[in-house]
């Protein structure tokens, strides 16, 4: 424990004089190492142990990865040397990856789905990544469905089982120390804290910390403190207890103090007490976001067509160009339509040149050689929002009927890696496609409509006026 000389007097300890919220925030670093320091008393983790673990166990949310015993709804077999713990342990690590920039409440349809489709790492294991990356369509954040898929297959041909601990856990690709202490506490018993936004908040709170909770000094100073605290016989249910406080209760902006278990023990609760200038959620300070980078993309929804005319509402006959994003960076992997990133914003023709471009080596889609346009039009834009970028897109709807064998056409040049493939409307409404993929698509769908609709309207003011006419 710190020094308390600064906050006794007379022989009673009191709690630190408030001060003006602008004093308070120049003396924020200054105070934080000291602040953080101050681990928690032998009395405050008994308390804090019994007061959460009481309280989650009452008021747990009923969360599908939370139930050991199998359903119905997902039968599972017994696999060589997969027990209950190592099932368990499966659950927790698809859940928590599920859960990594996603809400809960978004994340249980997508894990029921995908347990009852692999309810086993051995199942998962033997899964294609395009399997993988249909499933998780509309979660975000691809990469992690890639890394569970690799990290399935490394652990099943490594053949020693699911590992139990939190040092052989974190040589798994894509688990880190919090998904580590997740499952190594939930399904292993292994006593370890856990720490992400949630705990980070509540600790903060309990011990009014005022530090940046991103500085990576800072966030080794939580995590000692949430190692303080584990409970030793059941470690798994206080680490997540302390993670549904966070979520629950101990909320970003408006916490309810009033039905926390833990308010007792809280020191931003009684500073706030002492000083009305001083708020709950003063604690964690706020980190500044980084601003968003604006990026610029032109997609064009490409249709072949089987007819050599076009015939308003008639797909029948129609497969669509998808291309296959690089296995490294931004939504690796995945499909989408030919896009071309612009590099700032752009005029029709300028996007229509480099979309040309991009064709014409890719595909040898050349209207002057290889195919004939029967419509190109301009469908509209939209932004797309991602953790770092704001992505303008610009859509443009392209239907061409090709003049010779589609597999001559679309022959790749040489040195060319691009993956392409075409699909009719059917299978491309199958498909796990990402949201942003999605809206293009269904503003290609809406300008159609609309066309038809007014192309139709057009067809029978002629026919009533040529029956007018004859009258």
């Amino acid at each position: 424990m710190r020094s308390t000389s600064r906050s006794q007097v007379r022989g009673k300890e009191m709690l630190p004089k408030p001060k003006p919220k602008e004093q308070r925030q120049h003396s924020a670093t200054k105070e934080a190492v000291a602040d953080i320091e101050d681990l928690f008393s032998d009395k405050e983790i008994h308390k804090i142990r019994a007061s959460l673990l009481d309280w989650y166990d009452h008021n747990q949310r009923d969360l599908p990865w939370r139930r050991i015993t199998q359903t119905k709804e997902i039968p599972v077999k017994e696999e060589e040397g997969e027990g209950e713990g190592e099932r368990r342990a499966y659950g927790v690590w698809v859940s928590e990856v599920m859960l990594q920039q996603t809400r809960v409440q978004t994340v249980i349809d997508y894990y029921n789905r995908w347990m009852l489709k692999w309810p086993t790492l051995h199942h998962l294991a033997q899964a294609s990544l395009e399997e993988v990356n249909e499933m998780w369509a509309g979660l975000g954040y691809y990469r992690r469905a890639r890394f569970l898929l690799e990290g399935a297959r490394m652990i099943v041909a490594g053949g020693d089982g699911f590992p139990k601990i939190v040092s052989s856990l974190l040589k798994v690709p894509g688990i880190g120390d919090y998904t580590a202490g997740a499952i190594a506490s939930i399904a292993f018993k292994e006593v370890v804290p856990v720490v992400d936004g949630n705990v980070i908040r509540v600790l903060a709170r309990l011990k009014a910390i005022s530090a940046n909770p991103k500085d990576k000094v800072t966030v080794k100073k939580f995590w000692k403190l949430a190692a303080q605290l584990v409970d030793p016989h059941r470690p798994g249910d206080f680490n997540q207890s302390l993670m549904e406080l966070g979520a629950t209760l101990c909320t970003p902006l408006n916490p309810s103090c009033s039905s926390c278990p833990v308010s007792g023990e809280c020191r931003a609760l009684a500073i706030s007490k002492l000083d009305k200038l001083v708020l709950i959620t003063d604690y964690p300070a706020k980190s500044i976001k980084l601003k968003q980078r604006h990026e610029f993309s032109a997609v064009c929804v490409v249709e072949i067509s089987g007819r050599q005319d076009l015939i308003e509402g008639d797909q029948s006959n129609s497969v669509f160009l998808l291309v296959k994003r690089p296995d490294e960076g931004l939504l690796a992997g995945l499909w989408e339509f030919p896009s071309v990133m612009l590099g700032k914003e752009a005029a029709l023709t300028r996007r229509r040149k480099e979309m040309n471009c991009f064709l014409k080596k890719s595909f040898r889609l050349d209207p002057q050689r290889t195919c004939s346009i029967l419509l190109r039009e301009d469908v509209g834009e939209f932004t797309h929002i991602f953790s770092h970028i704001r992505l303008k897109v610009y859509v443009e709807l392209l239907i061409v009927h090709l003049k010779d064998d589609m597999s001559d056409l679309f022959s790749m040049r040489d040195g060319e890696n691009t993956t392409w493939k075409c699909v009719d409307r059917e299978a491309l409404s199958s498909l796990g496609l990402t949201s942003g993929v999605r809206k293009v698509y269904t503003m290609v769908q809406k300008f159609k409509q609309n066309r038809l609709s007014t192309a139709s309207a057009a067809a029978r003011k002629r026919t009533n006026s040529k029956k007018s006419g004859s009258s």
